[in-house]
């Protein structure tokens, strides 16, 4: 069973930086496509990364290019996202997530059938 757990969003002032976690069960994070979202108050969940099966060369949406890092460790079976330079405007949950029948990787939520319970980022002084 495909399960999906988030971890290491904090409270941080504007500057700082934070490395979120995605923990995956019940397959191998190298084997599917992972992306992640990020929902903040009143807005839609917006998708910011996501790494293809097999190949990490990584996507990024353009406004996170340069701050965002997505990154994959199989021995850990974790896909992380470091976060730089945090903004106010970074403030929302942050979820990752998964497909087994995607090929490919998309930042479009559609597609993905498997998600995590998301971890609270807030930038603020």
């Amino acid at each position: 069973q495909i399960h999906l757990v988030e971890s290491g969003g904090a409270l941080v002032q504007p500057g700082g930086s934070l490395r979120l976690s995605c923990t995956a069960s019940g397959f191998a994070v190298n084997d599917y496509a992972i992306a992640w979202f990020r929902q903040a108050p009143g807005k839609e969940r917006e998708g910011v990364s996501c790494l293809k099966s097999r190949d990490n060369k990584p996507y990024y949406i353009e406004s996170v290019k340069g701050r965002f890092t997505i990154s994959r460790d199989n021995q850990k079976n974790t896909v992380y996202l470091q976060i730089d330079n945090l903004k106010p405007e970074d403030t929302a949950v942050y979820y990752c997530a998964t497909e087994p029948r995607l090929v490919g990787c998309t930042v479009v939520a559609e597609p993905y059938d498997y998600w995590g319970q998301g971890t609270q980022v807030t930038v603020s002084s």
